[in-house]
């Protein structure tokens, strides 16, 4: 079995595991903005569900900006309470919807350690899928 997709109660604050999930991460990223540097970002396919992750994103956050995306309005007590339902609406339809993803703040620049914080994949999905529809990813190929 990989040691990443057991239980986390089977471990404690392990740096091994931590930094097993940290270069997946990196490497999640890493693959992500290559294939952004070289496919027009409008016709990616992140997930088989898409379109739904898109719009429900849209109708619970319309007025989201995401350009910039600000940590810490994201993971404050009022981020999380807004985006906790968003997420757990996707539990049985994304499949490792709550892992751990690396996203860029700032959607005109790269991966740095300056410019990524780190988001469940269906927040990870839901910025990046309005990114790419809305055209913010467009600058980067």
């Amino acid at each position: 079995m990989d040691v990443l997709s057991r239980p986390a109660e089977e471990f404690e604050n392990d740096q091994t595991l931590e930094a097993m999930w940290a270069m997946k991460a990196f490497e999640h990223a890493e693959i992500y903005f290559n294939i952004l540097c070289s496919v027009d970002p409008r016709l990616l396919k992140l997930t088989p569900v898409d379109d739904t992750i898109y719009k429900i994103f849209r109708e619970e956050f319309p007025t989201l900006d995401v350009r910039v995306i600000n940590e810490d309005e994201l993971k404050c007590v009022k981020g999380k309470a807004k985006w906790r339902p968003f997420c757990e609406r996707f539990k049985k339809i994304v499949e490792d919807y709550s892992y751990g993803t690396l996203l860029r703040a700032d959607a005109s620049k790269d991966y740095t350690q300056e410019n990524s914080m780190l988001v469940t994949r269906i927040q990870f999905y839901a910025i990046e899928l309005a990114r790419n529809k809305e055209g913010v990813n467009d600058d980067i190929r």
